[in-house]
């Protein structure tokens, strides 16, 4: 759906394809079961590929054994994010910023009255902004899709508290101009099936960029794109659920590895180089750090599939992992057809 939205809007779109790339014999077996997972789902074009035709396909690349996925694609999401909202717009829909979501109340007659004002108090400035402009929004159904506040949205629609939104800062490097041409597409590992995290891999983009990340760390706030953004109001959300000291207590080895990984360059791109050997700590620079939402059971199983719940008029995105912006349009058809099936 995304391949037909970005040729129909002329958006750049490239299949530069993907690897997916085994480096030791415990990856290859996890390999078969990822191909077996991709045949099963159609994923058009997959073959699996030896040593020397993963350096057909990318001659600076090592592994063992990959799977070569011909049409996976690149393109530029901020321009895609840019024509949703000129069709909405187009449409008579309203897009409203700085308008923080405080409360979310029955309106009288029916629906739902959703308000950036907290109970008993006049608007307040969000983070790093004016008063919020405009009064309340009234509506007959509603959507959140929240993302790293999705929980907490939900929670004021009447959802109930699980599973709870996680922070995790991923930090990126860049590759130099000079080295950018070793890299094709994109690389990368085989998933770790204990982690919905895919691993540091190489990420080709449409201005001929190639980044490198993202890794994972836990983040002390959940807009927390700088190291030393802190909210000790977050942290003590994420500390009082009890999946959290579970999900501590289960990967904190592989939690102080990210933090090393963080902190020093030639620690992160160690795991790297298993892909691309040329590539090392000198061959790149810092970029910028995303913060995914990650989502958290209660038994601090990480969530790694969709969820969705409805609760009334409202219909909730509680989580939607890797590859959310991908599968975006396809989330949006799954969800009216929600909406479908209440009204019939």
């Amino acid at each position: 759906m995304l391949r037909e939205y970005c040729l129909e809007r002329k958006l750049p779109y490239d299949e530069c394809g993907k690897l997916v790339v085994a480096v030791d014999p415990g990856e290859v077996t996890r390999l078969d079961a990822l191909a077996e997972r991709a045949a099963a789902n159609s994923v058009p074009g997959l073959r699996r590929v030896g040593p020397a035709e993963i350096r057909d396909l990318e001659p600076y690349a090592t592994g063992l054994a990959a799977l070569h996925s011909p049409r996976t694609a690149i393109t530029d999401y901020v321009a895609v994010a840019r024509a949703f909202a000129e069709e909405i717009e187009a449409a008579g829909g309203e897009i409203r910023l700085n308008f923080p979501v405080r409360r979310v109340t029955p309106a009288p007659g029916g629906g739902l009255l959703i308000s950036a004002r907290p109970p008993h108090r006049s608007a307040v400035a969000p983070s790093g902004g004016a008063a919020a402009a405009g009064g309340d929004v009234a509506v007959d159904e509603l959507i959140v899709c929240a993302g790293l506040q999705s929980d907490l949205v939900a929670g004021l629609a009447g959802d109930e508290a699980g599973p709870r939104i996680v922070p995790f800062r991923g930090a990126y490097m860049r590759v130099v101009r000079a080295k950018a041409d070793l890299v094709r597409g994109l690389i990368y590992p085989v998933p770790d099936p204990r982690y919905p995290f895919l691993g540091v891999h190489f990420t080709r983009r449409v201005d001929g960029s190639v980044e490198v990340g993202p890794n994972a760390v836990l983040a002390t706030a959940r807009e927390g794109y700088r190291l030393a953004d802190l909210s000790l109001r977050e942290v003590y959300g994420i500390a009082s659920w009890p999946g959290a000291w579970r999900m501590a207590g289960k990967h904190w080895r592989t939690g102080v590895r990210e933090i090393y990984g963080s902190l020093s360059v030639r620690a992160y791109m160690r795991a790297a180089r298993r892909y691309v050997p040329l590539i090392g700590a000198g061959d790149v620079v810092r970029a910028g750090a995303g913060v995914r939402a990650q989502a958290l059971d209660r038994d601090g199983s990480l969530v790694d599939d969709f969820r969705i719940h409805r609760v009334g008029t409202v219909t909730a995105v509680r989580n939607a992992p890797s590859p959310a912006a991908t599968s975006s349009m396809a989330i949006a058809e799954h969800v009216v057809n929600i909406l479908e099936e209440q009204r019939q």
